[in-house]
This record gives structure tokens, sequence and C-alpha cells, in this order.
């Protein structure tokens, strides 16, 4: 997916390119095409097209990192209670 992001990118690239150049085109008018046509859409496909890979990450992090012992072994601290003296 990422290939074919960067494609469009090039796309969007020389179509800018191509608006600057043109004799009844701008500069500004470049700028926005480039933008409009190839940076919006290419973030809003990467975004959505990456939410699922995120979620899957994100939970099998939160399943690591339940209440197992450290790597050395040693149950967490807030599972330990706090030793009290006596008056």
């Amino acid at each position: 997916m990422l290939l074919i992001a960067i494609g469009w990118l090039y796309v969007a690239l020389m179509m800018a390119v191509a608006e600057a150049n043109h004799p009844n085109g701008t500069l500004l008018g470049a700028v926005f095409t480039f933008v409009f046509y190839g940076l919006a859409p290419v973030a809003l496909v990467l975004y959505f097209g990456g939410r699922k890979s995120w979620r899957i990450a994100r939970e099998r992090r939160d399943a690591q990192s339940s209440d197992e012992p450290d790597a050395g072994g040693e149950p967490p601290a807030d599972a330990i209670p706090p030793v009290r003296k006596e008056p």
C-alpha cells in the first residue's frame, strides 16, 4: 500500500509541476494541486487503512502487559501491600 501512496504522490507532484509551468498557471495553484490531489487523499487513505493494524498492535501490547511478573521474576509493585509499623 505504501508503494501505491508513493506513486500517487509522484503523480500529484508532476501535476503540480505542470500547473506551475503552464503559462496560465500559478505557483499557488501548484501548491493547492499538490496538497488537495496528493497529500490529503494519501494521508486519509493511510490513516484509515492503518487503523486496524494499530488496533491489533495495541491489543497485543495490552495482552503482554497484564499482571504477569516482570523480567526479574518480581510481581508488580502495586501487588505487594505496604508494610506498616505498629505505634
